[in-house]
């Protein structure tokens, strides 16, 4: 899928070669004043075990992929650097000096589709093209550029932008800075699971009278939002947050009592959510048709029965997340009222006991659980259940609980998907 962006090149190439020189100025500046420290990357030390973030010179921002996307030909962009998965990069190497880069969140390649001067960076499956293929030339200071091995071109922050959200495309490589990019490593393998005993500060306080609306995005800041309902079971509490349809919270910490936690009524993102003590359910799911919710990075404790709870249809994925002292990490409705098919992935989690289940899905509605980097802490005798499946039912009774552990149709997982320490 080419993505072509019209512009003047000609007066593109000056601007680039513009730029380059006032970069040498700048450097040549900085050195009088003082040596700047930078992680140094160079084309010969990439580590295809490494997980990697990659970061523009230019605007020092990082390379994204937008929207949490998971389909084909979706755009690569910049963003301010979060080190979340979606800015999380693998080198798998192809022979002869080349890479593909892989999304450690889509599991899809990077791809410049033609040789043209401002295509579209995009991701896609695997195809075996060299549209996939890319170099790392060695710049000044640690900084490397990416050059596609089809068209030669570099990977360009178009128009020198320093905007969250700056297009990512294919140029005639210049050595300009904003095709310079730093290699961070933030891995290696499959993500590190987050440390048990880590948990943020609160940068300040939110006091919280009822329930607050989310349409768009809320962006809390790390402050602590506190406090509604009474920090029991009830199931009538309110929620703290409730989420529109298509709506993100991030950067927030939920203090006690929490209430029913966050409700989300359509698709929705948790990015950096925390819990300090779940009330009824740390966040509720609902919704109608396919949707998708995303809950990646943040943590829970003290849910003395569920911790995400999934009543609508569609796909919950949890990951980069941990959670201390709870009953059920997260279940699918067993007793609803309207009856659904669905499914769960669930990775990169640290879980520490005391803790029964890590998922609990109905197997009579064809639901579905993925595990993959599971680290289950303080469970010496490996009791805590990874996935307990049910009949549900939509009758308002208790649903029965009809087994236990992989099966290659539900329950999907196997010994390596799973660490004890």
């Amino acid at each position: 899928m080419s993505q072509s962006v019209a512009v003047d090149v000609g007066g593109r190439r000056r601007r680039q070669r513009m730029a380059i020189l006032a970069g040498a100025t700048a450097v040549i500046a900085t050195a009088a004043i003082g040596a700047v420290g930078v992680t140094t990357a160079s084309a010969a030390t990439v580590d295809t075990n490494a997980t990697y973030v990659f970061v523009n010179r230019h605007s020092n921002k990082a390379m994204d992929l937008y929207g949490w996307a998971t389909n084909d030909g979706a755009p690569i962009v910049q963003w301010t650097r979060n080190d979340l998965a979606v800015q999380q990069w693998r080198f798998v190497d192809v022979g002869s000096g080349y890479y593909k880069i892989r999304s450690v969140h889509s599991g899809k390649y990077l791809e410049l589709p033609d040789a043209n001067d401002g295509t579209a960076l995009i991701q896609n499956p695997d195809n075996g093209a060299t549209r996939q293929h890319f170099r790392l030339a060695d710049s000044d200071s640690g900084y490397v550029r990416f050059i596609n091995r089809h068209s030669n071109k570099a990977i360009d922050v178009w128009e020198w932008s320093t905007a969250d959200g700056g297009t990512l495309a294919g140029y005639t490589d210049l050595n300009g800075w904003n095709q310079q990019w730093q290699l961070n490593t933030v891995g290696g393998g499959n993500p590190t699971p987050p440390p048990s005993n880590s948990w943020p500060t609160p940068t300040g306080q939110v006091n919280v009278n009822g329930t607050i609306q989310v349409s768009g995005t809320l962006d809390g800041g790390m402050r602590r939002y506190c406090c509604i309902g009474d920090g029991g079971q009830e199931e009538s509490q309110d929620p703290v947050f409730q989420l529109a349809a298509g709506a993100t919270l991030q950067n927030v910490i939920i203090g006690a009592p929490a209430g029913d936690g966050v409700h989300c009524s359509g698709p929705c993102t948790l990015r950096n959510v925390w819990w300090e003590d779940v009330g009824e359910d740390a966040a509720t799911f609902r919704g109608s048709g396919n949707p998708s919710f995303l809950v990646d990075g943040g943590g829970a404790r003290s849910a003395s029965d569920k911790v995400f709870q999934h009543n609508g249809p569609g796909t919950l994925t949890i990951q980069n997340f941990q959670a201390s002292n709870f009953g059920t990490f997260y279940r699918s409705c067993g007793n609803c009222s309207t009856q659904h098919r669905r499914a769960v992935v669930i990775r990169n989690v640290t879980l520490t006991r005391p803790g029964s289940t890590v998922a609990g899905i109905n197997v009579n509605y064809g639901d579905t659980a993925r595990f993959s980097g599971i680290t289950i802490v303080n469970d010496s005798s490996r009791s805590m259940v990874i996935c307990r499946k049910y009949n549900g039912n939509s009758s308002g009774n208790e649903p029965t609980q009809v087994g236990t552990g992989a099966d290659g149709t539900n329950c999907l997982y196997s010994s390596s998907d799973l660490t004890y320490r």
